[in-house]
């Protein structure tokens, strides 16, 4: 199974390259460099879905936060 996880998009570096747009990206305070080339209206407090080193899509505010309460409510579950 993958797991692509919410971020939030604390600063961006324009390497004059479209393909290697790097942002740097929280995931709640552990910050992450993240390609950005998927999203390129992506912009600086946007919220973003990453897989494997790559933004694949923008969240909402709202969409995100619910799903990083789901993904802490899932650590809580015993198996």
């Amino acid at each position: 199974m993958c797991l692509a996880v919410p971020g939030q998009i604390t600063r961006i570096i324009d390497n004059n390259d479209p393909l290697n747009i790097i942002g740097k990206v929280s995931f709640g305070g552990v910050i992450k460099d993240v390609n950005l080339a998927y999203v390129p209206e992506a912009k600086l407090g946007d919220y973003v879905i990453v897989h494997v080193g790559f933004a694949l899509s923008i969240l909402d505010e709202e969409e995100a936060q619910q799903t990083l309460r789901d993904l802490e409510e899932m650590a809580t579950i015993d198996h």
